[in-house]
Protein backbone atom coordinates (compact mmCIF):
# COMPACT_ATOMS: atom_id res chain seq x y z
CA UNK A 1 0.00 0.00 0.00
CA UNK A 2 1.41 3.42 -1.22
CA UNK A 3 2.55 6.22 2.02
CA UNK A 4 2.21 9.42 1.70
CA UNK A 5 5.10 10.37 3.90
CA UNK A 6 8.59 8.66 3.36
CA UNK A 7 10.50 10.88 5.54
CA UNK A 8 11.46 12.83 2.82
CA UNK A 9 12.62 16.36 3.00
CA UNK A 10 10.47 17.54 0.32
CA UNK A 11 6.73 19.22 0.81
CA UNK A 12 3.56 17.31 -0.43
CA UNK A 13 0.51 19.45 -1.21
CA UNK A 14 -2.75 18.04 0.80
CA UNK A 15 -5.90 19.04 -0.27
CA UNK A 16 -8.34 20.35 2.12
CA UNK A 17 -11.52 18.63 2.14
CA UNK A 18 -13.48 18.63 5.22
CA UNK A 19 -13.72 21.32 8.37
CA UNK A 20 -15.40 20.30 11.71
CA UNK A 21 -15.58 22.66 14.63
CA UNK A 22 -15.09 21.05 18.43
CA UNK A 23 -15.13 24.14 20.23
CA UNK A 24 -15.58 27.81 20.02
CA UNK A 25 -11.54 27.77 18.90
CA UNK A 26 -11.18 24.29 17.79
CA UNK A 27 -11.87 22.33 14.44
CA UNK A 28 -10.90 19.10 13.28
CA UNK A 29 -9.18 19.53 9.34
CA UNK A 30 -9.42 16.87 7.17
CA UNK A 31 -6.61 16.76 4.56
CA UNK A 32 -6.99 13.89 1.59
CA UNK A 33 -4.18 12.25 0.32
CA UNK A 34 -2.99 12.75 -3.61
CA UNK A 35 -3.82 8.64 -3.87
CA UNK A 36 -6.74 7.99 -2.25
CA UNK A 37 -6.05 4.18 -1.31
CA UNK A 38 -2.75 5.52 0.25
CA UNK A 39 -1.93 5.60 4.04
CA UNK A 40 -0.44 8.48 5.78
CA UNK A 41 3.02 6.46 6.41
CA UNK A 42 3.19 7.88 9.72
CA UNK A 43 4.05 6.02 13.02
CA UNK A 44 3.88 6.31 16.44
CA UNK A 45 4.70 8.62 17.72
CA UNK A 46 5.61 10.48 15.06
CA UNK A 47 4.54 14.32 13.85
CA UNK A 48 4.41 16.55 10.18
CA UNK A 49 5.50 19.63 9.22
CA UNK A 50 3.06 22.09 8.19
CA UNK A 51 4.09 25.21 5.58
CA UNK A 52 2.99 27.90 4.09
CA UNK A 53 4.57 30.69 2.60
CA UNK A 54 3.01 34.15 3.50
CA UNK A 55 2.93 36.92 0.43
CA UNK A 56 6.00 38.43 1.53
CA UNK A 57 7.80 34.90 0.46
CA UNK A 58 8.26 34.01 4.18
CA UNK A 59 8.16 30.37 4.91
CA UNK A 60 5.95 29.99 8.28
CA UNK A 61 6.24 26.04 9.51
CA UNK A 62 4.69 24.63 12.51
CA UNK A 63 4.74 20.70 13.74
CA UNK A 64 1.31 18.98 13.92
CA UNK A 65 0.20 15.53 15.68
CA UNK A 66 -2.48 14.00 13.37
CA UNK A 67 -4.97 12.25 15.09
CA UNK A 68 -6.37 9.48 12.56
CA UNK A 69 -5.19 6.15 12.71
CA UNK A 70 -2.15 5.61 10.80
CA UNK A 71 -3.19 2.89 8.79
CA UNK A 72 -6.47 4.97 7.57
CA UNK A 73 -6.75 5.10 4.32
CA UNK A 74 -7.12 8.12 1.64
CA UNK A 75 -7.10 11.31 4.43
CA UNK A 76 -5.39 12.35 7.79
CA UNK A 77 -7.42 14.76 10.55
CA UNK A 78 -5.52 18.11 11.97
CA UNK A 79 -6.72 18.67 15.36
CA UNK A 80 -5.90 22.58 15.24
CA UNK A 81 -6.59 25.27 18.21
CA UNK A 82 -6.20 28.91 16.72
CA UNK A 83 -4.60 31.44 18.56
CA UNK A 84 -5.13 35.17 17.80
CA UNK A 85 -1.08 35.44 16.94
CA UNK A 86 -0.76 32.07 15.94
CA UNK A 87 0.40 32.40 12.47
CA UNK A 88 0.02 28.99 11.53
CA UNK A 89 -3.35 28.08 13.37
CA UNK A 90 -4.82 31.63 11.63
CA UNK A 91 -4.15 30.52 8.51
CA UNK A 92 -5.23 27.16 8.53
CA UNK A 93 -8.43 28.28 10.21
CA UNK A 94 -8.94 30.83 6.74
CA UNK A 95 -8.37 27.76 4.17
CA UNK A 96 -11.32 26.95 2.31
CA UNK A 97 -12.42 23.45 1.35
CA UNK A 98 -10.01 22.70 -2.05
CA UNK A 99 -7.40 24.80 -0.70
CA UNK A 100 -4.06 23.19 -0.24
CA UNK A 101 -1.64 23.09 2.47
CA UNK A 102 2.11 21.73 2.29
CA UNK A 103 3.22 18.85 4.66
CA UNK A 104 6.24 16.43 5.27
CA UNK A 105 7.20 13.69 7.36
CA UNK A 106 6.96 11.68 9.11
CA UNK A 107 9.66 12.54 12.26
CA UNK A 108 9.95 10.46 14.94
CA UNK A 109 9.46 11.80 18.59
CA UNK A 110 9.12 8.50 20.76
CA UNK A 111 9.74 5.02 18.87
CA UNK A 112 6.48 3.36 20.27
CA UNK A 113 6.43 -0.87 20.31
CA UNK A 114 4.01 -2.67 21.84
CA UNK A 115 4.14 -3.38 25.93
CA UNK A 116 7.48 -1.15 25.81
CA UNK A 117 6.63 0.25 29.27
CA UNK A 118 4.29 -1.83 31.96
CA UNK A 119 2.91 1.54 32.70
CA UNK A 120 2.81 5.23 31.15
CA UNK A 121 1.09 8.40 32.66
CA UNK A 122 -0.28 10.95 29.91
CA UNK A 123 -0.23 14.47 31.04
CA UNK A 124 -1.41 17.00 28.94
CA UNK A 125 -3.01 20.43 28.42
CA UNK A 126 -5.24 21.86 25.85
CA UNK A 127 -4.57 20.75 21.84
CA UNK A 128 -1.20 19.17 23.77
CA UNK A 129 -3.54 16.19 23.91
CA UNK A 130 -3.01 14.91 20.17
CA UNK A 131 0.82 13.38 20.92
CA UNK A 132 -1.18 11.60 23.86
CA UNK A 133 -3.87 10.79 22.00
CA UNK A 134 -1.84 9.49 19.39
CA UNK A 135 -0.52 7.45 21.61
CA UNK A 136 -3.52 6.25 23.25
CA UNK A 137 -5.40 5.27 20.57
CA UNK A 138 -2.42 3.04 19.15
CA UNK A 139 -2.35 1.41 22.82
CA UNK A 140 -6.13 0.95 22.94
CA UNK A 141 -5.80 -0.85 18.96
CA UNK A 142 -3.25 -2.92 19.80
CA UNK A 143 -5.26 -5.88 21.74
CA UNK A 144 -0.81 -7.25 22.53
CA UNK A 145 -0.24 -4.34 23.73
CA UNK A 146 -1.29 -4.62 27.98
CA UNK A 147 -0.02 -1.36 28.73
CA UNK A 148 -1.64 0.22 31.83
CA UNK A 149 -2.18 4.25 30.28
CA UNK A 150 -3.32 6.78 33.11
CA UNK A 151 -4.15 10.32 31.14
CA UNK A 152 -4.03 13.52 33.03
CA UNK A 153 -5.78 16.12 30.92
CA UNK A 154 -6.04 19.97 32.10
CA UNK A 155 -8.66 22.83 30.61
CA UNK A 156 -10.01 25.85 31.23
CA UNK A 157 -13.58 24.96 31.11
CA UNK A 158 -16.02 22.40 29.88
CA UNK A 159 -15.72 23.71 26.26
CA UNK A 160 -12.68 23.21 26.00
CA UNK A 161 -12.20 19.49 26.60
CA UNK A 162 -10.79 18.10 23.06
CA UNK A 163 -11.50 14.78 22.00
CA UNK A 164 -13.72 13.70 25.54
CA UNK A 165 -15.55 11.45 23.00
CA UNK A 166 -13.04 9.27 21.77
CA UNK A 167 -10.99 9.43 25.01
CA UNK A 168 -14.20 8.40 27.27
CA UNK A 169 -14.93 5.68 25.05
CA UNK A 170 -11.41 4.27 25.22
CA UNK A 171 -11.74 4.14 29.42
CA UNK A 172 -15.40 2.72 29.32
CA UNK A 173 -14.22 -0.30 27.01
CA UNK A 174 -11.00 -1.17 28.84
CA UNK A 175 -11.47 0.10 32.74
CA UNK A 176 -8.48 -2.02 33.72
CA UNK A 177 -5.61 -0.20 31.37
CA UNK A 178 -6.96 3.21 30.62
CA UNK A 179 -7.95 5.75 33.13
CA UNK A 180 -8.65 9.40 32.54
CA UNK A 181 -8.47 12.28 35.19
CA UNK A 182 -9.97 15.84 33.90
CA UNK A 183 -8.87 18.80 35.12
CA UNK A 184 -10.56 22.19 34.72
CA UNK A 185 -9.27 25.86 36.20
CA UNK A 186 -12.83 27.16 35.70
CA UNK A 187 -15.73 24.67 35.10
CA UNK A 188 -18.93 26.31 34.26
CA UNK A 189 -21.66 23.74 35.29
CA UNK A 190 -22.39 23.02 38.89
CA UNK A 191 -23.03 19.13 38.07
CA UNK A 192 -18.67 18.91 36.97
CA UNK A 193 -17.27 16.18 38.53
CA UNK A 194 -13.48 16.10 38.00
CA UNK A 195 -10.69 18.36 39.28
CA UNK A 196 -11.42 21.69 39.48
CA UNK A 197 -8.07 23.96 39.02
CA UNK A 198 -4.27 22.45 37.99
CA UNK A 199 -2.87 19.44 37.53
CA UNK A 200 -1.08 19.70 40.87
CA UNK A 201 1.32 17.20 42.83
CA UNK A 202 -2.15 16.27 45.26
CA UNK A 203 -4.16 15.41 42.26
CA UNK A 204 -1.09 12.91 40.57
CA UNK A 205 0.42 11.29 43.65
CA UNK A 206 -2.19 8.96 44.77
CA UNK A 207 -3.13 7.82 40.27
CA UNK A 208 0.54 7.57 39.35
CA UNK A 209 3.21 4.84 39.81
CA UNK A 210 5.87 5.39 42.22
CA UNK A 211 9.56 6.48 40.97
CA UNK A 212 11.02 3.16 42.43
CA UNK A 213 9.00 1.53 39.43
CA UNK A 214 10.90 -0.86 37.14
CA UNK A 215 9.36 0.16 33.83
CA UNK A 216 7.69 3.69 33.84
CA UNK A 217 7.55 6.74 31.21
CA UNK A 218 5.63 10.00 31.72
CA UNK A 219 4.59 11.71 28.54
CA UNK A 220 4.09 15.53 28.71
CA UNK A 221 2.78 18.06 26.27
CA UNK A 222 0.72 21.04 26.45
CA UNK A 223 1.32 25.12 27.36
CA UNK A 224 4.61 26.20 28.41
CA UNK A 225 2.96 26.99 32.14
CA UNK A 226 1.73 23.17 31.88
CA UNK A 227 5.22 22.36 31.17
CA UNK A 228 6.89 24.63 33.47
CA UNK A 229 4.78 23.45 36.47
CA UNK A 230 4.80 19.28 35.84
CA UNK A 231 8.42 18.81 34.07
CA UNK A 232 10.15 21.80 33.21
CA UNK A 233 10.61 23.06 29.41
CA UNK A 234 12.57 21.35 26.76
CA UNK A 235 15.34 23.21 25.42
CA UNK A 236 14.89 22.29 21.88
CA UNK A 237 13.44 19.32 19.87
CA UNK A 238 16.55 17.34 20.38
CA UNK A 239 17.06 18.60 23.89
CA UNK A 240 14.44 17.64 26.84
CA UNK A 241 16.42 19.50 29.28
CA UNK A 242 16.48 18.86 32.78
CA UNK A 243 13.59 17.76 35.22
CA UNK A 244 11.72 19.88 36.72
CA UNK A 245 8.70 20.94 38.89
CA UNK A 246 6.47 18.47 40.12
CA UNK A 247 8.03 14.93 38.69
CA UNK A 248 11.45 16.27 39.48
CA UNK A 249 9.57 17.32 43.34
CA UNK A 250 8.44 13.59 43.46
CA UNK A 251 11.72 11.98 42.77
CA UNK A 252 11.36 10.85 39.58
CA UNK A 253 14.17 10.52 37.03
CA UNK A 254 14.68 12.78 33.76
CA UNK A 255 15.10 9.22 32.30
CA UNK A 256 11.28 8.15 33.11
CA UNK A 257 9.92 11.46 31.35
CA UNK A 258 9.24 12.03 27.73
CA UNK A 259 8.43 15.49 26.70
CA UNK A 260 6.85 16.18 23.67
Amino acid sequence: MAKVFTGSEEYIDLTLSGKKEISPNTAIYTFDFPEKDAISGLVIASIVMVKYVTPKGNNVVRPYTPITDVDHIGSFDLLVKTYPAGKMSVHIQKLAIGDKLAFRGPIVKYAWTANKHDEIVLIGGGSGITPLFQLLHAIDKDPEDKTKVTLFYGNVSEDDILLKAEIDATVANKPDQFKVVYALDKPTSGSWTGVTGYITKEVLTPLIPPPSSANIKFFVCGPPPLYNSISGNKISPADQGELTGILADLGYAKEQVFKF
